[in-house]
């Protein structure tokens, strides 16, 4: 077998493979020889048909079978000679294959970038840190007794806050139209939750009172017919209701999980929860540093069919968040995937080098390692043994969680070797941050 190989652009190579026409022969001979044995032909018992019949009536079919499976194995018997990586599957062309005179092809494809990793020492990582102060844990109580409210029936006039209930009919250029109309339905004043003026078309209304509602629908609103068009709603007022915040007492606390009903155990309660979370994105963003730091400081070239894959593993997992959500399929019909190049080459980029880590640092997930990460995932739940039952019961669930201590690895890896600079944020920082996780 004669390999030659040419680099045609980046990483990008075709190469020429020329295969002795003494392997195909040998090998078509050897499978019409196994034929004749089983072989039925008019005029013949099975297993005695001679040779040579045998190869006039099937060697051409045999010879094709045997040219597809020659180019399959001497592909890779020759990117092995030539020391090449293929990155996603070759093209094939140029194919030669005359009775006599041996197989020639042309395979075109692209290889796996040679990797020298930046060293992490004379790199910087910039950790975010901060504590859970006691005016954090009010502030949390806070928000789990707004989260808790109950609603009580008001005979005065409703303001910000209230929640009012109502019977609707809307019209768009005098006529109804669909979902613009409804019974029971309850509007919390200034939650924002309805169309601009809805709901301070609603303020300082009493029970059993009728209103008149004119506004106006969003020019991007999802209902293209009703877009930037004027509305009327005619809307009875059933009745008025205010928000009653629970007290933070005993029975409180025991609706917070805490059967004593000790305020202080339900303090500590709420801290501990706040905690898990607070770890969990302050790891988070401490995994986003290191990944940004491993992007800058290695820029490389990246295989465009493993990119193409990856967009078109994007665009399906879109597809499928989105079916989930009741979107139809001809609504979902001419997305490219293109809209996700820029994320596709970010990720191939980065499995790349943190490929390189892992190998170059031999790093290993440990079972014990898989199994914390589940408890440590499942710790919140009402059921947590349910939760890693769960996750055991399913290899490709397993391997996502390998993937993530994988990750894990990487990131102290990087954390040991990198300056660290911590950075001191608040809580309500870290956690109301766009990209916290």
């Amino acid at each position: 077998m004669q390999v030659s190989v040419e680099a045609t652009g980046g990483l990008e190579r075709r190469m020429t493979v020329n295969v002795d026409e003494e392997r195909i022969a040998s090998a078509v001979d050897d499978r019409l020889k196994n034929m004749t044995h089983t072989v039925k032909l008019k005029g013949f018992r099975k297993g005695k048909v001679p040779f040579k019949v045998v190869k006039q009536h099937y060697g051409k079919q045999v010879r094709d079978e045997v040219i597809g499976e020659v180019v399959q194995s001497t592909f890779y018997e020759a990117v092995s000679q030539e020391k090449l990586q293929p990155a996603g599957n070759p093209n094939f062309d140029d194919l030669k294959n005359e009775p006599g005179q041996g197989l020639a092809y042309t395979a075109t494809f692209e290889i796996y970038p040679d990797l020298e990793l930046a060293p992490m020492a004379e790199q910087t990582v910039e950790k975010p840190v901060t504590e859970i102060g006691e005016g954090d844990v009010d502030k949390m109580i806070e928000t789990i007794r707004k989260q808790n409210i109950s609603w009580q029936p008001v005979e005065r006039e409703a303001k910000q806050g209230d929640r009012v209930t109502i019977d609707f009919k809307g019209m768009v250029d005098g006529e109804t139209f669909e979902g613009g109309s409804g019974e029971g339905m309850q509007v919390e004043l200034g939650a924002g939750r309805m169309i601009p003026g809805f709901e301070d078309g609603l303020m300082g209304a009493k029970a059993g009172e009728d209103r008149t509602l004119n506004v106006t629908f969003p020019e991007d609103y999802h209902v293209e017919s009703l877009a930037g068009k004027p509305a009327v709603f005619e809307a009875h007022i059933k009745s008025v209701e205010e928000a009653v915040l629970p007290e933070v007492d005993a029975e409180f606390a025991r609706q917070l999980g805490v059967e004593s009903g000790d305020l202080s155990e339900m303090r500590d309660e709420v801290r501990a929860n706040m905690q898990r979370e607070l770890d969990e994105r302050l790891r988070g963003k401490l995994k986003e540093a290191v990944i940004e730091t491993l992007l800058a400081a290695n820029p490389i070239d990246v295989p465009r069919s493993l990119v193409e894959n990856e967009e078109r593993t994007l665009l399906q997992q879109m597809l499928q968040n989105l079916a989930s959500q009741g979107m139809q399929q001809q609504d979902l019909s001419g997305l490219n995937p293109e809209m996700f190049r820029e994320q596709a080459e970010k990720r191939v980029t980065l499995g790349l080098i943190m490929s390189e880590i892992v190998k170059a640092n031999d790093l290993k997930v440990e079972p014990e390692q898989v199994k914390a990460r589940i408890q440590e995932i499942a710790a919140p739940y009402e059921h947590p043994e349910e939760v890693v039952k769960w996750y055991q019961s399913d290899r490709q669930r397993l391997s996502e969680i390998e993937s993530l201590v994988f990750e894990d690895q990487v990131v102290d890896w990087v954390v040991d070797q990198a300056k660290v600079v911590e950075k001191p944020v608040s809580f309500d920082e870290i956690m109301t941050s766009e990209n916290a996780k």
